[in-house]
């Protein structure tokens, strides 16, 4: 075992399972977090056992380079909506950047992102970036790329930010432009998302994390279920003159901060709504951890005896149909590590 956490099981139940690459990697530390207070000793250790069990690796730098390499320009996707107890934790992040630093991807080339720069200001991203020396940068802030769009028959009334708003106008707009941050500078996409419940989707997780900010004119998704459910794959997949996907073929790893879970709300941090779990969740797919996530706050919902249950949401199937990740809890193989 390559660190000081055991060997605790295999979930061998659903379906084939891949001794030698399972798509999710679930590391559990109870001593991780405890009311509010992270045990960045613990978190370390998950974080370097569930990277070298995924990859396969022998040693965390041939880990991280199995992934990414330095002449990436890498765009660590986080949460800061609900800031600093809610959302992604600043731990975690703290632990991926300097594992790339030792890994020799130039700082330059390291950018923590999320939809807006006061957001992450209000998170503390902003000071962890100035700390490491890395960049930061706000999808919205950076702009929009006039060359590429969704377009879809819903129509939206465009406001201040939008890449066609006009003071004084009132314009409605089919279409949305994708954030030039993606189109124009990273390469690989390295999404860190919190466990959050989704009142629509079930889970605030990485296909509602990777779209949020991604795009102009995104008001008129949240019109109805059906809408959401359909624009967010497809802004993921999204494909550029060489077929390549923006965002989807940049995805490298996915990491799903379990260190607490948020069982009701989706926004905002609702700390008599939350509780500690001390676990993290790795894989390349997206949507596997999603699915899981769901999977996660149901259980937990049942065990505190919560009344609510989001409906299942068919987001998940249309991502498997667009080639984005797996929703069948039948074809993923997870293995676990802890205590």
């Amino acid at each position: 075992m390559s660190s000081n956490i055991p060997h605790a099981y295999e979930d061998n139940k659903e379906g084939n399972v891949s001794k030698n690459k399972p798509n999710i990697i679930v590391v559990k530390d109870i001593s991780s977090s405890k009311r509010w207070k992270i045990n960045d000793t613990a978190v370390s250790e998950m974080m370097k056992e569930g990277l070298l069990q995924l990859t396969q690796k022998k040693d965390i730098n041939t880990a991280w380079l199995s992934l990414v390499d330095n002449k990436d320009i890498i765009g660590i996707k986080v949460n800061a909506s609900p800031g600093k107890i809610g959302g992604t934790r600043k731990e975690v992040v703290d632990f991926v950047i300097k594992g790339l630093l030792k890994a020799k991807i130039p700082s330059e080339n390291i950018v923590i992102w999320d939809s807006s720069l006061k957001e992450l200001q209000t998170a503390g991203f902003v000071d962890l970036a100035n700390q490491l020396n890395v960049r930061i940068a706000g999808s919205k802030d950076a702009g929009w790329d006039k060359s590429v769009i969704y377009d879809s028959p819903i129509v939206g009334t465009l406001i201040t930010g939008d890449e066609e708003f006009k003071s004084g106008e009132e314009i409605t707009s089919r279409k949305s432009h994708l954030t030039r941050l993606i189109s124009q500078e990273l390469t690989r996409i390295i999404s860190i998302q919190p466990l959050i419940n989704h009142n629509k989707v079930g889970v605030s997780g990485h296909l509602v994390g990777l779209t949020r900010g991604s795009v102009d004119n995104d008001r008129r998704f949240g019109i109805s279920d059906a809408i959401l459910v359909e624009a967010i794959p497809n802004i993921i997949a999204l494909e550029d003159k060489e077929e390549k996907r923006y965002i989807g073929d940049k995805i490298a790893l996915c990491i799903t901060d379990a260190l607490y879970f948020q069982y009701l709300g989706q926004n905002k941090a609702l700390l008599h709504y939350t509780e500690p779990l001390g676990q993290l969740y790795f894989s390349k797919d997206p949507v596997a951890l999603d699915m899981l996530g769901i999977e996660e706050l149901e259980q937990q919902r049942q065990r505190l005896k919560i009344e609510f249950q989001p409906p299942r949401s068919i987001l998940y199937k249309n991502a498997t149909w667009l080639q984005i990740g797996e929703s069948d809890p039948a074809k993923r193989s997870i293995k676990y590590f802890g205590r």
